[in-house]
């Protein structure tokens, strides 16, 4: 999932300030164009994490205008949030999931959380479950 971002000059204090249109949560700011852009990828995990707490679906990203930056998030974590958006899209809760999956809630727990490393061939058998795969490609 590759996100886009906008690095916006602050006249007031020097740098930019960042914002994703897909993401409002995610703010933050650099001294540099590379600082705001690495300080961009950081908020955009923190507030992604909203969504995943709060068991609101993550919006997909839009597509990025010419010459915008976009953040490229890790294969495990794209994979994760479409793990979420089909969970809650299907209305199927951790404790369902485990119980097709022949697991644990807990182990469900993990694949859902930010914070775990998680082997992508998990969430793919979650997703297979949900009547869904899932396909890795190269651009």
């Amino acid at each position: 999932m590759k996100f886009p971002v906008t690095l916006t000059p602050d006249k007031d204090a020097g740098g930019f300030v960042v914002t994703f249109s897909d993401i409002p949560e995610a703010i933050t700011q650099g001294e540099t164009r590379e600082e705001a852009l690495k300080m961009a990828e950081e908020a955009l995990e923190a507030a992604l994490e909203f969504y995943f707490e709060d068991s609101r679906a993550v919006p997909v990203p839009s597509k990025a205008k010419r010459e915008q930056d976009v953040i490229t998030l890790p294969a495990s974590l794209s994979a994760k949030i479409l793990l979420l958006n089909e969970m809650l899209s299907q209305n199927v809760r951790p404790a369902e999931l485990a119980r097709r999956m022949g697991t644990t809630p807990q182990a469900v727990n993990r694949l859902t959380n930010l914070q775990h490393t998680t082997r992508i061939d998990g969430i793919d058998a979650a997703l297979r479950v949900l009547g869904k795969s899932l396909e890795v490609s190269l651009a």
